[in-house]
């Protein structure tokens, strides 16, 4: 190649590396002045050229780092290594902060005599940002979990345990009244009555208790069980109407899915009681090639549609998470005087319970 080749050559490329806006890539002189400044840089950090050329590059790193030494580590460690690459947090010329993912390289001569260090940056900060939001959910949705173990525990020992005491009891109050017939006073006979009265309503209260917790019938029957269950003890409570058409053909739920998607029915026809003065709520669970459809949709007050609408409005925020753990999408539509609905799309992959693989089989 001529020396013209190369010279044209050498302006391409810094024209391509100035106008490269996704990184920072600029240049070092031995002893860590900004000696270059491309678009990416500016756009990455803040400074313009004229601002940065001749700063020491410590000024991009926190006061923390630059008291213990940390640029001129880099720069050492760069001669000593050839290259570097480190992950922290640097500093833009606002003074926020950004996660950085940073290569220094030395640049030799070719003489072997060092003239300075090339520096690519990228900002991480929503790559981190994302990170330690799976790990939030991921810790979400173990919690959940934790917490749905633990209410189905507390819910079958008041069931199973404390629930058969209360009946066993009421069976002994109602032996030892008849043992004692004939021979006890009017007085003691009413407080036998009472006694049994208030037996009746401890296993009343016990049942509701563990039914809220987390219902048998869940575990036992199953969602479609549980959630018709459900439409009847909400009506019979608030008197409000409840209709449950559900079409799911011969879908078997996971464990996970058949909890959380009882607890969504569950927090929607919670926020109906709250907020909504609905007569009527409607259910419905339609099953596709390969997605479950269900939507909630009361005849309420509904929501003014000028009025914005926070995430964490009407308890969405938890219904929110479990439809994302479970691989949905969620819609909210409402407006005054029409009413609510909740519209829920699940993939049957993430909802569909896994058999077990056959013996011999991978």
């Amino acid at each position: 190649m001529t020396p013209n080749g190369d010279i044209a050559s050498d302006e391409a490329l810094r024209l391509l590396i100035e106008a490269v806006e996704d990184y920072a890539i600029f240049m070092l002189d031995p002893t860590g002045q900004v000696a270059s400044w491309n678009a990416g840089a500016q756009k990455i950090k803040g400074y313009r050229r004229e601002e940065i050329i001749g700063q020491h590059f410590s000024i991009f790193y926190l006061p923390d780092d630059i008291a213990e030494g940390k640029p001129q580590r880099e720069l050492a460690a760069a001669t000593a290594d050839g290259r570097i690459e480190d992950e922290g947090w640097r500093i833009r010329r606002d003074g926020s902060r950004f996660w950085a993912n940073v290569i220094i390289t030395a640049v030799y001569n070719p003489l072997g005599v060092l003239i300075g260090f090339a520096k690519v940056t990228r900002d991480m900060t929503e790559r981190l940002r994302m990170a330690g939001l799976e790990h939030s959910r991921a810790l979400s949705a173990h919690a959940q979990t934790a917490r749905e173990d633990e209410q189905r525990r507390i819910a079958r020992e008041l069931h199973d345990d404390l629930g058969q005491q209360l009946v066993a009891m009421k069976m002994d109050v109602s032996v030892l009244q008849k043992e004692f017939d004939g021979s006890l006073s009017p007085t003691a006979v009413d407080k036998t009555r009472r006694l049994q009265r208030q037996i009746d309503t401890m296993i009343a209260s016990v049942r509701r208790i563990a039914s809220d917790l987390r219902p048998v019938l869940l575990d036992d029957l199953g969602l479609l069980a549980a959630i018709e269950w459900l439409a009847n003890e909400f009506h019979h409570r608030y008197g409000i109407e409840v209709t449950a058409r559900m079409h799911t053909g011969d879908l078997v739920f996971s464990e996970q899915a058949a909890s959380f998607i009882f607890r969504i029915v569950q927090e929607a026809l919670n926020n109906v009681t709250r907020h909504s003065d609905a007569t009527e709520v409607t259910i419905e669970l339609n099953r596709t090639a390969d997605s479950l459809a269900m939507s909630i949709v009361d005849n309420g007050k509904g929501a003014a549609p000028d009025l914005p609408r926070r995430p964490e409005s009407f308890g969405l925020l938890g219904m929110r998470e479990r439809v994302h753990q479970l691989g949905g999408t969620l819609d909210i539509n409402g407006a005054t005087g029409n009413g609510f609905r909740i519209t829920i799309t699940f993939p049957l992959y993430a909802i569909r319970h896994a058999e077990p693989a056959s013996p011999g089989r991978a």
